[in-house]
């Protein structure tokens, strides 16, 4: 910072330095340089003329009043476009010059008649409010004009943004346009959610002034440095800042580009984010339509296939080797049509809302009819069914969907553990519902992945390597808990210690409840 003197006040100003090095006042010190430059031209000039007109009055040796009001309207014109302190200097001088060349006794600065004091004391007032009133109106004219550029600022802004394309408006374009429809010396962005700063011109100090805004979560005027920092706010809280470098009338301006600005940003997520959700609809679209073209495609080959293993089989002309095969073509054909079948209901229910249709049911029932069939797949495998001492109650479920929900467990119990190891089921009864618990000997799940495992696709790390899948059997199953109003979730109490347990809980059914 240095000082440097004003030749018209003799006062000195500061001067600042941009980053690069050049000279730069600040507005309030431009402002005061201003003024002290327009003082000379309009006190030399007013001088010039009240002295003229005390030449021509004294010349023309005319009324005390007539000169008075004389002197009155210069003061008042030449005032137009000065300050105060040259309409309270000028002022003084038509005072003295009257007194002295016009009131008894002249040539004097003496005055004896009460009369004069009066009017002079009246003059130098209304010369004062008339200068005070012309000076009030020429800054509400300054103030208007200043509006009014703001105002054509702002709106050229706004139809700037408004016409970038919102698939491309981000933090750079943003600020790109903010420095070209501004001219900013500099500007930048901080993403309060990935902590991203985004900067646009010479901005190393403006950069850690904007983090820091985001940090206290508060708007900062520097008008001595020309700085203007405002946040972004969304439901209460701060999700960014924005720093302006150079920014014209930055008291005025600082909040509405700062609005326009986060309304451009938040345009621009929205449009990605539709887009985003029209290609999805588009792929979940296509996606179906493959999976019922497959569907359909199997069912007549598998259907063939099966049909011909069976008629071998009956021919009864086949050797014992030849019966074996056939059964083994007919089994493998008869698990491909199940496996296809539960892969495209998978697929469906991944794309579409869960509604199921609910009745009553009993628990029991369901988890048989599941390890009965996994008991003849995997005759090798060792199932267990326990059941509390007290009688569980029905629930309200779809028997076929709560089946596909206990069939993924199953199967993951299965796939995740060695084959000569046991899958044990209990079923408890709780006062508001009924809980299916499937345990395995598996590899425990790493508490990292205790959320994802349910998400759509994904695949833990330990699983991807003991078996093959879609990554979609827990998320499906989920979403068939929600359906019924239950839950579906990790077991962590003591009974899954050394092994995998998912906990399946589903409402107990009303008793006022109907079927359907």
């Amino acid at each position: 910072m240095q000082e440097v003197g004003c030749a018209a006040c003799f006062v000195p100003l500061r001067r600042a330095y941009n980053e690069d090095g050049a000279p730069k006042t600040d507005m309030a010190l431009a402002q005061r340089a201003a003024v002290c430059r327009d003082i000379p031209i309009p006190l030399l000039r007013g001088c010039v003329v009240v002295l003229l007109l005390t030449a021509a009055a004294y010349k023309l040796q005319a009324h005390p009043a007539i000169t008075g009001c004389a002197y009155l309207v210069a003061i008042a014109l030449n005032c137009l476009d000065c300050a105060i302190s040259v309409a309270t200097v000028l002022s003084l001088l038509a005072v003295a010059c009257l007194d002295y060349f016009f009131i008894e006794p002249r040539f004097t600065l003496n005055v004896t008649n009460p009369v004069d004091v009066a009017a002079l004391i009246g003059f130098l007032t209304i010369s004062m409010l008339t200068t005070r009133l012309a000076s009030k109106a020429r800054e509400g004219a300054k103030a208007a004009k200043r509006e009014h550029e703001n105002l054509e600022r702002l709106y050229g802004l706004a139809q700037t943004l408004l016409a970038l394309d919102p698939l491309r408006t981000d933090q750079a374009k943003i600020l790109e346009t903010l420095q070209n429809v501004l001219h900013l010396d500099a500007a930048c962005i901080f993403d309060g959610s990935n902590a991203q700063m985004y900067v646009v011109g010479k901005a190393s100090l403006l950069s850690e002034k904007t983090r820091d805004a985001f940090i206290m979560g508060k708007d900062v005027n520097e008008p001595e440095s020309a700085i203007a920092l405002r946040c972004f706010r969304a439901g209460g809280k701060t999700t960014g800042a924005i720093g302006f470098l150079g920014l014209p009338d930055l008291e005025a301006l600082a909040g509405p580009v700062a609005a326009l600005a986060g309304g451009a940003l938040q345009r621009g997520q929205a449009a990605r984010e539709a887009a985003n959700a029209a290609a999805e609809a588009r792929v979940e679209t296509l996606r179906s339509a493959i999976l019922d073209a497959l569907a359909h495609e199997f069912k007549t080959p598998l259907a063939a296939i099966l049909t011909a293993a069976g008629g071998l089989r009956e021919t009864g002309h086949l050797g014992d080797a030849e019966m074996e095969l056939a059964e083994i073509v007919e089994n493998e054909a008869e698990r491909l049509s199940r496996l296809s079948s539960r892969l495209l209901r998978l697929a469906r229910l991944d794309v579409e809302e869960v509604r199921p249709r609910l009745e009553h049911a009993n628990i029991v029932d369901l988890v048989n009819g599941v390890l009965g069939r996994y008991a003849r797949r995997s005759p090798d495998r060792e199932f267990s069914l326990s059941v509390g001492e007290q009688p569980l109650p029905e629930i309200a479920a779809d028997p076929d969907l709560l089946q596909l929900a206990l069939s993924q467990l199953v199967d993951n119990a299965c796939k995740y553990s060695a084959r000569d190891l046991p899958v044990r089921i209990s079923i408890e009864s709780l006062p508001k519902c009924v809980d299916v618990v499937v345990w395995n000997a598996g590899q425990p799940i790493s508490p990292t992945e205790y959320r994802l495992i349910f998400e759509r696709f994904y695949r833990g790390s330990e699983g991807r390597q003991l078996a093959s899948g879609t990554g979609l059997g827990l998320y499906v199953a989920r979403k068939i808990a929600l359906a019924h109003g239950g839950t579906l979730e990790l077991d962590h109490s003591d009974r899954a210690a050394g092994g995998v347990a998912f906990r399946l809980s589903i409402p107990v059914a009303p008793e006022d409840e109907t079927d359907g």
